[in-house]
């Protein structure tokens, strides 16, 4: 009798079980979010550690004032009155902005904020047909300069072009394969340098 009873019981509970497998919640994250590598660099347009500015306040009393600054490594500059504005990371608009802020209104009824900057440059050297410096347009990469500077020469290592970053870090470049997937081709920000390796 008792075995009558235990054969049934044991198919319920097997068949309870796949239910129970079947209901489960997937905790899964569905959109986790992924770092892009150039994530972190901001915009081309953004100031950068080194930058030249000249600052000018006018619309104030015994105005205009002008000032000259290099971004420094902390990305602050001290401006007139001592007072401190974060420039790196900031577009010239936003720069203008804060330093604004930091006079209207507890000194001035109202100021104007002029932020200019020098031209930026980037550098190719070695193997390429112009070698010198060129004027940061922005959005620019490894192929993108090597073609300003007229190319490479019949001599050119195009397998291991040098990228100098202004951090001081060095990245290869396989020129040859980033003509073929631009995907490979590295990116290029003002003051860095790029060098065109001979073969032989």
């Amino acid at each position: 009798m008792k075995s009558l009873f235990t054969r049934p019981l044991a198919l319920l509970a097997c068949l309870l079980a796949l239910l129970t497998a079947g209901c489960e919640t997937d905790t899964t994250p569905k959109n986790s979010a992924v770092a892009q590598p150039g994530a972190l660099r901001g915009s081309s347009d953004n100031l950068r550690v080194g930058d030249k500015l000249t600052i000018t306040l006018t619309d104030i009393p015994n105005g205009p004032i002008q000032s000259e600054h290099i971004i420094p490594d902390d990305g602050e500059i001290t401006v007139h009155l001592d007072l401190k504005a974060k420039a790196a990371g900031k577009t010239k608009r936003q720069l203008q902005d804060d330093i604004r802020k930091l006079y209207v209104p507890l000194y001035y009824l109202r100021m104007t904020v002029n932020v200019k900057t020098e031209d930026r440059f980037v550098f190719a050297s070695g193997e390429v047909k112009l070698p010198n410096r060129y004027i940061y347009s922005g959005e620019l990469s490894v192929l993108k300069v090597i073609a300003t500077a007229g190319g490479f020469t019949d001599f050119a290592n195009k397998r291991k072009v040098e990228l100098a970053r202004v951090n001081g870090t060095i990245e290869r470049i396989d020129c040859e394969k980033a003509l073929a997937d631009s995907s490979l081709d590295l990116p290029v920000y003002p003051g860095e340098k790029i060098f065109v390796p001979r073969r032989f």
